[in-house]
């Protein structure tokens, strides 16, 4: 593959004065046509609704090219792919496991209440999602860690009944998934595992799915409350489209990377943490956001000498080359960090003097890795952090995945007599105000005889104490 030291494209940001729009509209980004697959999806979903397991077979063996015997993995299967698991392999994943489970651990909300008054107190309660769908992709790569990312969380959080689907494995003769993931579930203790993905798994996780061969069962899986998990421009337009049904923690769209280095940065860990990032897809972004020129022309020679030597080098040289990556110029750290908000990449990392400093006036990331020994591969596998993170530019307003993810904040509001007389007149006359004289005469009933009687109303509360 012959590869030229311009394999990225340069953004040149220097002496302009962007406004945020305009330097929104700046950012390199994947262009994807959202339209196109929502014409696609939707008929997909309305199958799955209406024919269950029959639809989900036909439309494996359409997309993945393989027909499930068993949509739902044996549990038999899901045990012996832990058996057959290589010993070092399995070490790490466990590794993963706990330090995954230490963070969620922490992140678990707590409950409080408020006591505004005697006989008036407002509490909030966090509880977990009853059951929900984890989406762990397939596609060019096996991602047992999503397994992880999804499920620990949700374990953590309390969630009583938690289900995956995956893809099947091409590689499997049985129409099974890739066995990695099949004893990532094994060991998280998750046996309800489909042989199932693209925008049709994200249909059986929203409506169910009732069976239609004897394996089955009358209902191969019942719906969820939530779905999770990321997945291509099929299952981010599926989730999108199923939303108003179930809940979904994001649409997730192509990975991405943002870095933010000055001259102190090493070139070598710059151009190997951008192809890292470009190994996922050819739509995957890469953005090095630098106020050194050298630096930028260093990283291309890097990546020029780098891309070709690597693994999946032509996946990698069409993420780089594409309008989605890019190194964009800066007048210096401040411009940089403007940069970088505006970018709000999936993983950012800081790679420069002072990485502490910039950490903390940093507004939009997914996830931040600071400093240099801290690059995403750590996130993605083994950091405790989660690896399910927010795409897109939407880190300027979504979080990543994780245990908040799997509650819900419920408050419980308990008033006694007392605390109700203090302010049952002033909600009454809120209501009134607001023509809703029902919402008042409920909170009256309790104190006066006649609260329709608007002649002797005022003398009603007085004698109630309620004046």
């Amino acid at each position: 593959m012959n590869m030229s030291n311009d394999i990225i494209r340069i953004i040149d940001l220097r002496g302009k004065k962007l406004s945020r729009a305009q330097l929104l509209e700046a950012m390199p980004r994947a262009q994807m046509s959202v339209e196109k697959a929502t014409e696609l999806v939707g008929p997909v979903l309305e199958d799955v609704k209406n024919r269950g397991a029959a639809a989900l077979r036909d439309f494996s063996e359409k997309f993945d090219a393989v027909r499930p015997e068993n949509l739902r993995v044996p549990r038999q299967a899901i045990e012996e792919a832990l058996r057959q698991l290589e010993p070092r392999v399995r070490e790490a994943i466990e590794e993963s496991v706990r330090r995954c489970r230490a963070v969620s651990k922490s992140q678990i909300p707590q409950d409080f209440h408020t006591d505004l008054a005697s006989g008036a107190r407002v509490s909030q309660r966090w509880i977990p999602v009853q059951r929900v769908g984890l989406y762990v992709p397939g596609g060019k790569a096996v991602y047992p860690s999503s397994v992880i990312m999804n499920a620990v969380p949700a374990q953590t959080a309390g969630v009583e009944s938690l289900a995956i689907a995956t893809p099947p494995s091409r590689s499997n003769p049985d129409g099974l998934p890739d066995k990695t993931i099949l004893a990532t579930c094994a060991i998280l203790g998750v046996d309800e595992v489909y042989a199932v993905g693209g925008a049709q798994a994200i249909a059986m996780f929203a409506y169910g799915a009732a069976g239609s061969e004897p394996q089955d069962g009358q209902i191969l899986c019942e719906p969820v409350d939530k779905i999770t998990g990321p997945g291509n421009i099929f299952v981010a337009t599926a989730k999108h489209m199923v939303s108003g049904t179930v809940g979904i923690d994001a649409e997730a769209g192509p990975t991405e990377i943002g870095i933010i280095a000055d001259k102190s940065a090493n070139p070598s860990y710059l151009a190997a943490d951008l192809i890292g990032q470009a190994e996922h897809d050819e739509l995957a972004g890469s953005v090095l956001i630098t106020d050194s020129e050298k630096i930028a022309q260093e990283v291309r020679c890097e990546l020029a000498k780098r891309v070709p030597r690597t693994k999946h080098s032509e996946r990698i040289f069409v993420s780089l080359s594409g309008s989605q990556s890019a190194i964009v110029l800066t007048d210096g750290i401040e411009e940089s960090i403007r940069v970088a908000d505006a970018y709000a990449a999936e993983h950012l990392e800081i790679q420069a003097e002072n990485f502490e400093q910039i950490v903390r006036r940093i507004h939009n990331a997914g996830a931040i890795f600071a400093g240099p020994y801290s690059p995403v591969p750590l996130g993605d596998y083994m950091s405790g952090s989660n690896h399910v993170l927010p795409t897109g530019g939407t880190a300027r307003f979504n979080a990543g995945l994780g245990v908040h993810t799997f509650m819900k904040p419920v408050e419980v509001i308990e008033y006694g007599e007392e605390g109700l007389r203090a302010i049952a007149s002033k909600i009454n006359d809120f209501a009134v105000k607001e023509d809703l004289p029902g919402h008042g005469e409920c909170i009256l009933t309790r104190f006066v005889s006649d609260p329709y009687d608007k002649e002797t109303l005022e003398e009603q509360q007085k004698k109630a104490g309620l004046k």
